[in-house]
This record gives C-alpha cells, sequence and structure tokens, in this order.
C-alpha cells in the first residue's frame, strides 16, 4: 500500500463528495466552500492516517470504534469552525457537519467497497 497516495484518494474523493454536498445543501459563498475544503484538508489525513494505523495494528474491530470515535470528534471540530468562520447560517454549523461528514462517509465507504 502507497500510504501518501491513499491519503491523497482520500482527501480528493472526500472534497469532491463534500464540496457536492455543500452545494446540495445551498452553500454558496466562495470564502465559505474554501473554509469548508480548507477544513477538510487539515482533519481528513487525521482520521484517514489513524484509520489506517489501527486497522493495521489491531484489525477492522478497533478500526470501526476508531473511526466512530474520530468522525464524531471531527464533527464537533469542524462544527466549532464553522460556526467561527462561516456565513452560511440555513442549518445549524454542527448539523452541517454531521451531514458533510456522514456523507463522505458512507459514500467513501461504498465507493471502496467497488
Amino acid at each position: 500500500m502507497n500510504i501518501p497516495l491513499t491519503l491523497l484518494e482520500c482527501l480528493a474523493l472526500t472534497l469532491i463528495i463534500e464540496l457536492i454536498a455543500a452545494l446540495i445543501l445551498s452553500v454558496r459563498d466562495k470564502k465559505d466552500i474554501l473554509n469548508i475544503m480548507l477544513v477538510n484538508v487539515i482533519t481528513n489525513p487525521v482520521v484517514v492516517t489513524t484509520q489506517l494505523i489501527l486497522y493495521a495494528n489491531f484489525g477492522y474491530n478497533v478500526e470501526l470504534i476508531g473511526i466512530i470515535i474520530m468522525e464524531i470528534l471531527v464533527v464537533f471540530v469542524e462544527g466549532l469552525i464553522y460556526k467561527k468562520v462561516l456565513k452560511y447560517n440555513a442549518i445549524n454549523p454542527f448539523l452541517l457537519s454531521l451531514l458533510l461528514n456522514a456523507s463522505s462517509l458512507f459514500i467513501g465507504k461504498l465507493i471502496s467497497l467497488l
């Protein structure tokens, strides 16, 4: 496994999925879109690296628990950031974070199964 390539692929897929999801949720301000993308550039590699480490060292069950914990933390952290920096206020920033992260997690998992 080429870890840097895996990290880039996961980040690119996350950015595409979350951009589409944000547009579906009517996020239109260019700065808001940019901020959503920048937040993911920071959080996604942390989550993917943690996932890879957990799977390599402990197997699927621990990886799954780790993903759940990491995603909860990411939704909270991103929600806090969105609350501070986004102009978008059609829905709560924590709900926005949850919806964006859920979309990228589930669509990403579906794609990985194909």
